[in-house]
């Protein structure tokens, strides 16, 4: 930590004992500074993380608001190269036709998609207002392999569902735990658009939770990520699996706190996901390029 001007002055007057116990207030001081203040730069470190992606929800407007998040990805792509993005469901508003995907996809995100990152969405409830969805599963470029479908990156598997009410439920149910049970990836993330666990309009998911959650427990998932409701919400772990949703990817809706909550924001923000061996560090952020959130995931969050 370089001194200034004033605190070489202040040192020069103190005893050994003094200027001690001042250099370790400074640090303090620092410390505190750096965590209430975060900034859009990487952090300079010998670790590299196995996988960065990012994630957003709700986000097919087309508006200036969409844009500016859009605009923040960018930005941070330019740091904190990634090549993946989760897009959470609510892709095409207000009623998912295909004819939009220009102006609420392709002109938004355009400069990411010229890098060649990928995009993997799921389908929401707007979404499958026409065709039901169907369009947006054969669409290229949201790289869809069904209603609901599995990847993997490093040692990350993803689990793509469709949250719909008129999902196959029976079907789906079962595929997820036959491809959970047969994974041998480290760490597993399912996405879907609607909530689990939410503080905002939409609340708690009580048919989800006695659905789906017991086979996250079951298969050891770290993380649900989620849109649905237009706030960004972080819980603590709940049985080993962190709840995130990230739909303030266009427009906004108030969110308050409950027990689990570790962190809540009514913001336009994406979410951002660096994963190591042991541990996935999570960060909130908003337009203006800042982390206003930070979590760390652990491998087992039990």
């Amino acid at each position: 930590m370089p001194l200034k001007r004033r605190q070489f002055l202040v040192f020069g007057s103190l005893s050994a004992v003094g200027l001690g116990f001042l250099w370790k207030m400074l640090q303090r001081q620092e410390a505190y500074s750096a965590q209430i203040n975060p900034v859009l730069t990487p952090t300079v470190a010998a670790e590299k993380p196995l996988l960065r992606f990012v994630s957003i929800a709700d986000t097919g407007t087309g508006t200036t608001s969409q844009y500016a998040v859009a605009k923040a990805m960018s930005r941070y792509h330019s740091q904190n190269p990634y090549d993946l993005v989760i897009l959470a469901g609510d892709n095409i508003y207000n009623n998912g036709e295909i004819e939009k995907i220009g102006a609420v996809f392709e002109q938004p995100y355009q400069s990411l998609l010229k890098q060649g990152v990928k995009f993997q969405a799921c389908l929401g409830n707007h979404d499958i207002r026409t065709d039901n969805g169907e369009p947006q599963v054969r669409y290229s470029d949201f790289n869809m392999q069904g209603r609901y479908y599995t990847f993997r990156r490093d040692r990350v598997q993803f689990f793509a569902l469709d949250t719909n009410g008129n999902a196959d439920w029976e079907a789906q149910l079962a595929w997820l735990e036959k491809e959970l049970s047969l994974s041998d990836a480290p760490w597993k993330v399912v996405f879907g658009h609607h909530q689990i666990y939410s503080s905002g309009q939409y609340g708690v998911n009580q048919p989800f939770i006695k659905t789906l959650t017991p086979l996250f427990q079951k298969y050891g998932v770290q993380l649900y990520i989620n849109g649905h409701d237009h706030h960004y919400e972080r819980t603590r772990s709940i049985n080993g699996t962190t709840y995130l949703i990230c739909g303030g990817g266009a427009g906004t809706r108030p969110v308050g706190r409950s027990e689990w909550t570790e962190y809540s924001a009514s913001t336009l923000s994406f979410a951002a996901f660096d994963v190591y061996a042991d541990r996935m560090v999570v960060s909130g952020i908003g337009t203006d390029g800042r982390v206003f959130d930070r979590g760390v995931i652990g491998l087992r969050s039990v």
